[in-house]
């Protein structure tokens, strides 16, 4: 039992040095995406800032794409526990919605680095896999579940129109994906567009096309935040 422990603590000993050093490393490469960008992140150029050969980096992350990956699943995790976060205790499906809107915009202006590389240009080579979806999925399920509990109250206004086959057919794929059997289609078609209508108006602020356009931001984030509200079936 003994011999057990020491290999045991022995082996925890090795884990956590190993998740140390995962760390650095993943940090070290978001401070060169803030520099460079994320095309432009190089394995080589990590390494020398740890002071780690190339070799020794590579038994960690075998390849660029491999570190690429491990920063867009620590960017969707990071947002998703900000939306978590912001939605503790709020109970309201219209205070909710504009938590969660809150929350995203607050997280990209903190994190702008990492919102592009999730939600910006694609960097050219890079195919994300299929480890990326649970985490990508982790900040639309609150979505799903506000909607869920509004038209479980009677509180979300969904439109009467008849959806065609094809947005029936995403619909049903979204409806799986939030496990939401209850929402209709149409609550969920207007969902997507209230949703790609807040990245939409964040991405615009953090790219700057609101210069010399827009000087109140945050009222006018509020504004539209709550019209996009009003799209998905919240009375906003």
């Amino acid at each position: 039992m003994v011999y057990r422990a020491g290999v045991n603590a022995s082996r925890t000993a090795r884990e956590r040095a190993r998740a140390e050093l995962v760390a650095e490393i993943t940090a070290a490469a978001r401070r060169q995406l803030a520099d460079t960008g994320a095309a432009a992140l190089s394995m080589r150029a990590v390494s020398r800032e740890l002071g780690m050969v190339s070799s020794a980096l590579h038994r960690y992350f075998p390849t660029r794409d491999d570190l690429l990956t491990a920063l867009i699943v620590q960017s969707y995790d990071a947002l998703a526990d900000a939306i978590e976060r912001a939605l503790t205790g709020v109970a309201d499906p219209v205070d909710r919605w504009r938590a969660l809107a809150r929350a995203v915009r607050g997280w990209a202006l903190a994190n702008p680095h990492e919102y592009a590389l999730i939600y910006g240009s694609p960097v050219p080579g890079y195919r994300a896999p299929a480890d990326t979806v649970t985490s990508a999925a982790r900040g639309i399920t609150p979505l799903g579940r506000l909607l869920a509990d509004a038209h479980a109250a009677g509180a979300l206004a969904v439109d009467p129109e008849p959806v065609t086959p094809g947005p029936a057919a995403d619909a049903g794929r979204l409806r799986a994906a939030l496990a939401t059997p209850d929402l209709p289609d149409g609550a969920l078609l207007a969902a997507i567009t209230a949703w790609t209508g807040l990245f939409g108006h964040v991405s615009f602020e953090l790219f700057g096309q609101f210069e010399n356009v827009l000087e109140h931001r945050d009222a006018a984030f509020d504004a539209t935040i709550d019209r996009l509200g009003r799209i998905a079936g919240l009375g906003t």
